[in-house]
């Protein structure tokens, strides 16, 4: 029983939109090119995130963390920023 509770958790967890996105910065030239690769959750207690990362960059860059813009927040997977 109490696996099922903590599976619950963690399913209303996931279901919660996230605090942050995380983006792959590539530089070429004075071109940057933004890729988002995942996701990042407040806890709980306000002390730190969870970051779930749906890809991990191999090139080199940088990852940044962004709140989501408005069309983020509406459901579109869009790019920001």
């Amino acid at each position: 029983m109490a696996r099922n509770r903590k599976e619950n958790q963690q399913q209303t967890k996931i279901t919660q939109p996230p605090a942050l996105f995380a983006y792959h910065v590539a530089e070429r030239g004075e071109k940057k090119f933004w890729t988002r690769i995942g996701a990042a959750w407040d806890h709980e207690d306000g002390k730190g995130l969870t970051i779930q990362l749906d890809l991990l960059p191999a090139t080199g860059g940088r990852i940044i963390l962004r709140e989501p813009n408005d069309d983020e927040q509406a459901g579109d997977n869009g790019a920001g920023a």
